[in-house]
């Protein structure tokens, strides 16, 4: 039996769409779990942290922004690394998503260079 090496992306996104690219992108190389809101998002990772989060700023209920804050509120979720995947791509979006605690920010349309690249060099 083999154990799988493969590190764990956790996708939140409301969009099943959005969802299904980026799943598209990382499956090859990345185990990829998916959440469809912030609470499920966080059901997940206090129970099975995964290794980053790719992570959606405009959901109903609990948005990205609410879903980094209480992230890096716990101590052992603190570390994961977040890089929110936004159609917002206004200046002060990236701002606060960075002082927040965020690793990176990805505009959508997202192309599966860019999405690889950083999802490689913020796991290493």
């Amino acid at each position: 039996m083999t154990i799988d090496k493969k590190r764990v992306i956790l996708i939140v996104d409301d969009t099943p769409l959005n969802i299904e690219v980026l799943l598209g992108i990382l499956k090859e190389k990345y185990r990829v779990k998916i959440a469809k809101n912030g609470e499920k998002a966080l059901k997940i990772i206090n129970t099975s942290p995964p290794d980053l989060v790719l992570l959606d700023v405009m959901m109903p209920e609990m948005d990205g922004y609410q879903v980094c804050q209480t992230m890096k509120n716990i101590p052992a979720t603190a570390t994961i690394p977040i890089i929110f995947v936004s159609a917002k791509n206004e200046p002060n979006e990236k701002k606060k998503a960075l002082a927040l605690g965020a690793v990176d920010y990805i505009t959508k349309p997202v192309t599966p260079e860019e999405v690889l690249n950083k999802v490689l060099i913020h796991l290493s």
